[in-house]
């Protein structure tokens, strides 16, 4: 598994991440650049190291993430990571909390508040209509 790192697509994840756009990039390289240039250089896979070092000061990563950055490793790392996690996802789902119970719950406590409301509002009308009535 001696894979060879992509360069430009690297910098594609990188940019997505940090939700630049690539006519975004372009404008911060320069004039000569343009939003294709950029596509063309996210399917380069080697660039190089003047071109990779501006790019990443762009994005604001480290140029050797960059040039480092594997995928495939990268996701090997986080599936044994769950792997090996000692608190099964279900954990979630053991819960004794019933959803539809909660909801009947707060729309129950919603009712209970807007017949308050118009209770003091009721108060409220009957105390104006004495001070007017005076």
């Amino acid at each position: 598994m001696n894979e060879k790192i992509h360069h430009g697509r690297n910098i594609k994840r990188f940019r997505e991440m940090m939700g630049i756009k690539q006519e975004s990039l372009a404008f911060e390289l320069g004039p000569d650049w343009s939003q294709k240039k950029i596509s063309l250089l996210e399917q380069k896979e080697e660039v190089e190291e003047e071109l990779l070092r501006q790019v990443a000061e762009i994005l604001k990563v480290p140029a050797e993430a960059i040039k480092s950055f594997n995928e495939e490793q990268a996701i090997n790392i986080i599936s044994n990571s769950f792997e090996n996690c000692n608190q099964p996802a279900s954990i979630f789902y053991n819960s004794s909390i019933n959803p539809v119970d909660q909801i009947i719950k707060l729309h129950e406590e919603k009712i209970a508040l807007y017949e308050r409301m118009l209770k003091e509002k009721d108060e409220m009308m009957a105390r104006l209509e004495k001070l007017l009535n005076k």
